[in-house]
């Protein structure tokens, strides 16, 4: 049963506000005001004179699980929301690796499920590790990307994007964190540019809620189990207002949904899920035996869920 062995963050330390990003990108005060006022963000943590493997190279610094085991990492997967990272010929992942005396490792990208593509990383990793004789065999999830163009800096009336990171360390069968279901829901007649067509970013909006509904749903019932049952719901960073909406349309405690870091970190593209399991995990929200659920969404459309035993 795939597991999460350990899981590190790194959140730059400078914090910038939303006005600021906004004012480069062209985002106009009635925009900043819904994305302060109605969806809850206020700043950002961007590293502005950092690269892409300075990003990744600061969340494995953080990860003393993986110092003596380089040897039994077998895979290592980048969880990347965007199709394109750094401009061609590039290989930042490579250089990164072989830094870090992980280039005898099989690694490579996922993408194609936007900011939902961390969870489809970490399934991924167990079902590699399933095939592994090697028991002690490791697989290392990285996520974390820049904001090096308009597109990776917002998402029209939704939210705007940070450079947090995080690594998390695949076992097959590990104790703690273990999976216990995965479901996507996909929706390509979303696939396009929301911030051009009107009409698709409304439709979209309005059927957000009710598929990413059937994603936790559909979670839930193949673990076996009931909201009641779950000590926390780790959302994406994309913004406040979706996931008290979201909330309230299951039943589930809006305070039992962790959304501090929308406001203080930002929508960190495929980390986000980790950065909030780590952020549940250090504040004590979660203990031996509890029940959680991850969810994401990333438009394209893809919506997915994952349920996990800590």
């Amino acid at each position: 049963m795939t597991a999460l062995e350990a899981v590190a963050v790194h959140l730059p330390p400078h914090a910038v506000p939303i006005e600021a990003v906004g004012e480069r990108i062209g985002l106009t005060p009635r925009q900043l005001r819904l994305f302060r006022r109605f969806h809850g963000l206020d700043q950002l943590r961007l590293d502005p004179d950092g690269t892409l493997p300075d990003l990744l190279d600061a969340a494995l610094d953080d990860l003393p699980e993986l110092c003596g085991r380089e040897r039994d990492v077998r895979f290592v997967i980048h969880a990347r929301s965007m199709p394109v990272a750094v401009p061609h010929p590039l290989n930042p992942l490579h250089e990164l690796l072989a830094a870090r005396g992980l280039g005898h490792a099989n690694a490579f990208t996922v993408t194609h499920h936007a900011c939902a593509v961390g969870l489809l990383a970490i399934d991924l990793a167990g079902r590699l590790l399933a095939s592994e004789p090697d028991p002690a065999a490791l697989a290392l999830v990285l996520a974390g990307e820049k904001t090096f163009t308009r597109d990776a800096q917002v998402v029209p009336e939704t939210g705007i994007f940070a450079e947090g990171a995080a690594a998390c360390l695949v076992s097959a069968g590990g104790e703690r964190h273990r999976v216990l279901s995965f479901e996507v829901r996909q929706r390509p007649e979303f696939d396009g540019r929301l911030a051009e067509d009107p009409d698709l970013l409304a439709r979209y909006q309005r059927e957000y809620p009710k598929v990413m509904v059937e994603a936790i749903e559909a979670a839930l019932d193949r673990a076996g189990l009931d909201l009641s049952d779950l000590s926390a719901i780790l959302p994406h960073n994309v913004n406040q207002a979706s996931w008290r909406m979201i909330a309230r349309r299951i039943g589930y405690p809006v305070e039992k949904v962790v959304l501090d870091n929308v406001r203080s970190v930002g929508h960190s593209f495929a980390a986000d899920s980790l950065i909030n399991l780590h952020t549940a995990i250090t504040r004590g929200l979660l203990r031996r035996g509890d029940h959680y659920l991850i969810a994401a969404a990333g438009v394209g459309a893809t919506f997915s869920a994952m349920a996990v035993r800590y």
